[in-house]
This record gives structure tokens, sequence and C-alpha cells, in this order.
């Protein structure tokens, strides 16, 4: 381990062993820097930006309302993870009905905003990419919190699969094919949407 790694690890250690004796400062120095993917997370499981920041908060205030207990401390990430995932799934339960969010369209052509055309969208243009992506949204809005979660997670988070079976709480091979499985069925849902 390099000597600024080793350094921030240790600094993390100090400040998570004062957060579960209570000190706020050292929580709150130790959910600053992870703060933002786990919005980035939640916002990807759930796709709205708001219920996104309320399970954040809700997985933040089950964090330090938890942390006492918390046996493995060096599993901190893998476990305050488990416990933003599931604050998703819960807002995905909670979900009376399916929201329909918006994509916005751009007013200009693409060959008249300054440095996009259309070798900018690999040959599409703003709109054509536009429905392209509500095609993607509705396909992965038909997805489960898990699968979502596993999706978001491996894909747009690039954790490796074993930090994500860690924070799902399942094994490793079942993490891999629950992603597989999860690929498949957005895979058909692009299917559907394109028809």
């Amino acid at each position: 381990m390099e000597p600024e790694s080793r350094d921030l690890a240790l600094q993390q250690s100090a400040l998570l062993a004062r957060a579960r004796q209570g000190d706020v400062d050292a929580f709150t120095g130790l959910v600053e820097s992870r703060l933002e993917a786990m919005v980035r997370t939640a916002t990807a499981i759930l796709g709205d930006p708001a219920e996104a920041r309320d399970a954040t908060q809700e997985a933040l205030v089950a964090v330090w309302r938890d942390l006492p207990a918390l046996r493995d401390p060096e599993r901190f990430d893998a476990w305050a993870g488990a416990i933003l995932v599931n604050a998703c799934r819960h807002t995905l339960r909670r979900r009376a009905r399916v929201r329909v969010r918006e994509i916005a369209l751009a007013t200009e052509p693409a060959d008249e905003v300054p440095g996009l055309d259309a070798s900018f969208f690999g040959g599409r243009t703003v709109e054509e990419e536009a429905v392209a992506a509500n095609m993607l949204e509705r396909a992965f809005e038909r997805l489960s919190g898990e699968e979502r979660a596993l999706l978001v997670m491996h894909h747009l988070d690039e954790r490796p699969l074993t930090q994500i079976a860690a924070w799902l709480g399942i094994p490793v091979g079942t993490a891999k094919s629950r992603l597989h499985a999860a690929r498949q069925k957005l895979a058909r849902g692009l299917e559907r949407e394109s028809r």
C-alpha cells in the first residue's frame, strides 16, 4: 500500500472509531467523501433525484443509528452500501405507481450546438439520442430494485463483483448470475421498447 493510501486508511479508521463512540463530526467526516457516490448510486437505482436524496438520508440515519453495532469496522463501506441498497428497495416498494420522468429534448439541432454534431452521438441526432435514452429508462424501470442495484453498482460505479456481493449479502457466484440475468432482462426490455 502506498503511503498516501495508508494515511487515508488510517484517517478513515480513526474517524470510524470516533464515530462509533458517538462523535457526530467524525461521522460527518466519514460520510462526506462517500456522499456523492451514494446519491449517484441511489439516483441510478431509483431514477428520481429527490427520492434518491431521501433514500440516501434514510440510509445515513440507519448507518449512524446502527454504527455502534458494526461487528467488522473494516467492512464499513460494504455494510453502508448494503444499507443504502435496502433503503432504495424500500423506496421502490413504497411507490404506489410508476413515475414517468421526462427527458428534456434539446431545442436546437445538433449542428447548431457548438461542438456537437452527429458524430458526437455515434451518428444519431440529439432527438434520436433522447428517444434511445427514454427507451433505456423505461426498460430500466421495469427491473426490480435488486436488478437495478446490480447493474448500477457494476456498470455505473464500476464496483467489482466481490464488493457487490458483500453489499447485497450474497455469494459472489450468485451476484454474478444475478447480474447476468439483470443484463438479459434489460436487453429484453430494450427489445420490447424498440418495437
